[in-house]
């Protein structure tokens, strides 16, 4: 049943089904995740609204729904949508080819991915079981600036062939939008030029929205952006805009609200169309040219909206207006809904265990199932829900997860970095681009990890990560870019981009390499080091990927690098020492990677997005805490330079706000847009927790204060004065016609989520109790998403610490070692919420945290610790030593005793 705005939205939607396709209307609201076969066995395309259109394949997408409600389908139970929930980073495991897709989808049935109860919800909403296997999530990627020819796919010119079209988006920074430069169709990037002359001239516009590591957006670049006779149909007949979603999340997300709503699933490339008043009519997300497989073909489509759009304009307008009123209304009334049950922050600190236990695989790690992302967010609440309640025994779940993805492919054996996720149950066959987004929360997880069991492995990862971060992606003025790309050319006289190339070997390429560089292998006696490497790697001659995990055929024979014994059992198996296989491994890594730079590189995005450089600089501030971290002094380094770039690369400071994004090229500074798109509420609260980590680290109070003027700016921009808790965007943001808040925690946390954290934190430190009530409001607001723990694990993790309280170190002492080691002896452990304050002798008027000189002294003239929760402190520790020692008891867990 559909109740409230929600009804009213569903029948809006039957209504421009069916007056785009003609027929029952009833039929066309069905929800099915990407598409369902009717029973006479035909597909009945409902991953693109308009019916008989193709079968969505999408670089990425986005399973589940926005409104409850219940859909069904033809043979399918009824299904209700919990509360908007989806995730951003789902793919296929097996059918990426385009035919496989269509005759994949002639043959099953799906409903919409959204559960039937809880548990249902926590066992089928993995992307591998939820999601129908034919969502495919292959990108290729291309380098661009704005003084580099495109290479997005065929169709682009050479360097001495002057491209024979060239539209406005050459004037962007964007590399997605300069991909689309030399396109004949006539794209404007979002903005006031493009909508006052859909005004003007009563067009629809045709919205495109991908990123420029999206295989998908360049198939149909190339399939229809790059063909002239598409190009004239979509000129004469549409004002056509072109958005990068990583530049502009807020368009991104409120037309993809509206894709959920009407598919039940969405992804990128993400195609809408929309009136002239931003309304949105119908959409989809990846289109073929031509009427293919028995469905109607791009062109198709477009010449049916001309159509359309002439003989009843103003009544799909009105109902589009409409559509847009009744999402308002939803984000209005969202918090007003009666739960089920109401459930305090115990039942649901309870209930996330119980969901973790269940959820995960307790053979690979992970969520049960395929494809498998790490998660990050759900591991931060086991590692938090472990230590409020170690008899829950969850730390073997998250550890387990830790081991195996080290372990698996989606590690960089070779140099170090994760990619976003693998395609198999276990972790061996990533989809190899490597997001910034990631590496920042795995640098946190591993750090953790590290922490809470002193597992050197987990500090080895950690600190990979770090080189390769600093390697590939770092600006030379200390931001870090976007990502890098899937695909590459396997060798330099090659013409097609295919996935992995850049990463696999065949066995012959590492036993020719290790040979020929024997003598670097040191005195290792009568041993083997290809013997070793390639068994501790699962080397094999003939190529260790399943051709599951490759239906392009594009690794055949070719080797990922996973391990699935141990250094000691590789050591056995070989008749040699543990220490002579890591010697081999460590040489003959470097060798592969020498070899590896020498190959062409995959496209680098060269975005230096705010958001994710204070993700980096949360988990980079993190690892600097860890005393004993091999390469500690170079962190701190990186993370006091990224705090200067983003100071002075992404923060406006006559309209002070940050910015979105600024861009690198091939000189040393970072550039900026003429027209500035500013900040979200991501942007601000991860960098607000990125400078409290920093601080952590640092004891940097100037970025302890900029923290505190972000967070207002933030509060004055976005929260919500009436219902409460965060808008994504600012109020009277041009052109963005509903103001959306998120409610989920998906491959990168809610700014909502975050927020909670930092305004508990920033309360602590400036002893402000708006910022603590504020805190209340927003948990209060989100109270009733359920289950709580599962959809919201950041949230769960900072409602944890309002219940329960935070730690708070208190070190009194001038500049010195004495006083660096009892700061160290205690931020070197896991303490989620810890507060610290340093208090120096020389400074008697210095405060903060409520802290100051008048309350605490130095005993016997030396450096003294005070470690307190919830206001209350233990006796003063003057030796480092006997502060670990208690902290330890608590704090420290056996790894042994949570192997797997």
């Amino acid at each position: 049943m559909f109740h409230g705005s929600a009804a009213r939205v569903h029948n809006l939607v039957g209504y421009l089904r069916t007056s785009i396709r003609g027929g029952n209307p009833a039929a066309s609201t069905v929800g099915s995740g990407i598409g369902s076969c009717d029973r006479s066995g035909t597909v009945v395309a409902w991953g693109n609204s308009i019916p008989g259109a193709p079968v969505s394949s999408s670089c990425g997408i986005i399973s589940g729904g926005s409104f409850q409600h219940q859909s069904s389908a033809a043979s399918s139970p009824s299904v209700r949508y919990h509360h908007h929930y989806y995730d951003v980073d789902a793919c296929c495991r097996h059918h990426r080819d385009q035919h496989q897709h269509q005759q994949h989808h002639r043959q099953h049935t799906w409903t919409i991915t959204a559960p039937l109860s809880a548990d249902q919800y926590l066992l089928q909403s993995q992307l591998g079981q939820s999601t129908p296997d034919c969502i495919c999530l292959r990108q290729i990627r291309s380098f661009s600036t704005s003084n580099i020819t495109m290479a997005s796919g065929a169709g682009t010119s050479s360097p001495s062939e002057p491209p024979k079209h060239t539209n406005r988006l050459i004037n962007e920074k964007s590399p997605y939008l300069l991909q689309h430069a030399h396109n004949p169709v006539d794209w404007y990037p979002w903005g006031e030029e493009a909508i006052a002359r859909a005004r003007a001239e009563n067009k629809l516009i045709f919205l495109s929205v991908g990123y420029s590591t999206c295989h998908w957006c360049h198939v149909m670049e190339k399939e229809s952006f790059e063909s002239e006779e598409v190009a004239e149909i979509m000129n004469e007949n549409f004002i056509n805009i072109k958005v990068d979603r990583e530049e502009r999340p807020d368009i991104d997300k409120l037309y993809m609200t509206f894709i959920l709503l009407v598919n039940g699933s969405g992804g990128w490339p993400m195609s809408v169309w929309l009136t002239p008043d931003l309304a949105p009519v119908t959409g989809g997300t990846y289109f073929p040219p031509k009427d293919r497989w028995g469905m109607p073909g791009f062109t198709t489509i477009l010449l049916k909206l001309k159509i359309k759009w002439a003989t009843d304009g103003q009544e799909l307008a009105s109902t589009g207006r409409s559509i847009i009123e009744a999402i308002k209304k939803n984000v209005d009334d969202k918090h007003r809904e009666e739960p089920e049950r109401v459930l305090s922050a115990e039942d649901k600190f309870r209930q996330a265990i119980t969901i973790y236990k269940r959820n995960f695989d307790p053979v690979w790690g992970g969520s049960l199932g395929a494809p498998k992302f790490p998660e990050v967010s759900k591991l931060n609440l086991i590692f938090h829900s472990h230590l409020q309640d170690p008899r829950s025994k969850t730390l073997g779940v998250v550890l387990n997860s830790l081991d195996k993805m080290a372990a698996g492919g989606i590690y960089d054996h070779v140099f170090g970095g994760f990619a976003r996720y693998s395609v198999d149950k276990k972790w061996h066959v990533p989809h190899f681009e490597k997001m910034l987004y990631d590496q920042g929360q795995l640098l946190m997880a591993y750090a953790n990890g590290y922490k809470m069991t002193k597992r050197q492995l987990y500090l080895d990862v950690a600190d990979s990560i770090f080189k390769y971060i600093s390697k590939d992606l770092l600006h030379p003025a200390g931001g870090f870019y976007s990502g890098e790309d899937a695909d590459s050319l396997p060798t330099w006289e090659s013409k097609d981009k295919i996935e992995g190339a850049f990463y696999a070997w065949t066995f012959a390429e590492v036993r020719d390499l290790l040979r020929a560089n024997v003598s670097k292998f040191g005195d290792i006696g009568k041993v083997d080091p290809v013997e070793v490497f390639t068994e501790h790697y699962d080397i094999q001659e003939t190529g260790n990927v399943e051709p599951s995990s490759d239906p392009h055929g594009h690794l055949l024979g070719k080797n990922i690098l996973i391990v699935y014994g141990s250094v000691q059992e590789t050591a056995d198996k070989c008749e040699t020492t543990a220490e002579v296989v890591e010697g081999i491994l460590k040489v003959g890594n470097e060798l592969l990677h020498e070899v590896r730079d020498k190959r062409p590189r995959p496209h680098l995005d060269t975005k230096i997005i705010c958001a994710w450089n204070g993700l980096i600089l949360s988990g980079l501030s993190q690892l600097a805490c860890i005393s004993d971290a091999p390469n500690r002094g170079d962190y701190l380094m990186a993370v006091t330079n990224l705090v200067s770039f983003i100071r002075e690369n992404l923060f406006d400071v006559k309209a002070q706000k940050l910015l979105r994004s600024c861009y690198g090229d091939e000189t040393e500074t970072a550039k900026a847009l003429e027209l500035p798109i500013y900040g979200f509420i991501d942007d601000y609260a991860f960098l607000i927790k990125g400078l409290i980590d920093y601080y952590r680290a640092s004891l940097d109070e100037s970025a302890l204060r900029w923290a505190r003027e972000l967070q207002d700016i933030q509060d004055q921009l976005f929260w919500d004065q009436t219902n409460g808790a965060y808008f994504y965007s600012e109020a009277n943001s041009a052109n963005v016609v509903v103001r959306l808040k998120e409610d989920h925690d998906g491959a990168e946390p809610c700014g909502n989520s975050v927020s909670a954290y930092n305004l508990l934190l920033l309360g602590d430190y400036f002893e402000h109790a708006a910022y603590h009530e504020k805190a209340k409001k927003l948990l209060a607001y989100f109270s009733n998403v359920t289950p709580f723990g599962y959809v919201l694990p950041e949230m769960m993790s900072a409602m944890l610490l309002d219940e329960h309280g935070r730690d708070m170190l208190v070190v009194v002492g001038p500049q010195s070692l004495q006083t660096t080691a009892l700061l160290d002896a205690v931020r070197q452990f896991y303490m989620p919420g810890l507060v610290i304050v340093r208090l120096d002798p020389s400074k008697p008027d210095q405060h903060l945290g409520g802290k100051s000189l008048e309350s605490f002294k130095m005993l016997h003239d030396e450096p003294t610790a005070y470690l307190c929760r919830n206001k209350v402190c233990q006796l003063p520790v003057t030796d480092p030593e006997k502060l670990i020692e208690e902290l330890q008891a608590k704090h420290v867990f056996d790894y042994g005793e949570y192997e797997n």
